[in-house]
């Protein structure tokens, strides 16, 4: 079960290069339901995602290199690069700060992933957050996809 809510980026924070980052390309073999593959760095998944918007099921299977690949030329709509931070929050929370690349630049988003719900629910975000995106499905990576 994946519990996360989605920011849009009012300015970045200090000192961002200072945090780890992975180097993501990824795209959808069908977006309903969600049927993703993604390389992050050197690592390869093929992940399902369930309906929702806050709360929804996500499996992720690994890859090897060669089926990413393989999987890759068969995606419907654009491939999705990102940047993304890892930007500790507080002693339990890290937030997923995305800078997309290519022609979904100059887009910011930062994700938190919770617990539970009422984590989630509870969740005051830091200053450099814009408006909460969770709810809107044009924001989703598989939607931005698509455009």
């Amino acid at each position: 079960m994946e519990i996360e809510r989605k920011y849009l980026i009012k300015e970045l924070p200090e000192n961002l290069e200072s945090y780890p980052y992975k180097e993501i390309e990824q795209g959808y073999l069908n977006t309903d339901p969600v049927v993703r593959v993604r390389r992050s760095n050197d690592k390869y998944i093929l992940t399902y995602k369930g309906s929702g918007l806050m709360v929804r099921e996500e499996y992720n299977l690994p890859l090897t290199a060669e089926a990413f690949a393989h999987l890759k030329e068969k995606i419907d709509g654009r491939i999705i690069q990102k940047r993304r931070y890892l930007i500790p929050y507080n002693d339990k929370l890290t937030i997923e700060l995305d800078i997309f690349g290519g022609d979904l630049a100059p887009l910011q988003l930062a994700e938190v992933e919770f617990e539970t719900e009422d984590e989630a629910k509870s969740f005051t975000p830091p200053e450099w957050f814009s408006e909460d995106v969770t709810f809107s499905t044009k924001y989703h990576n598989s939607t931005l996809s698509q455009l």
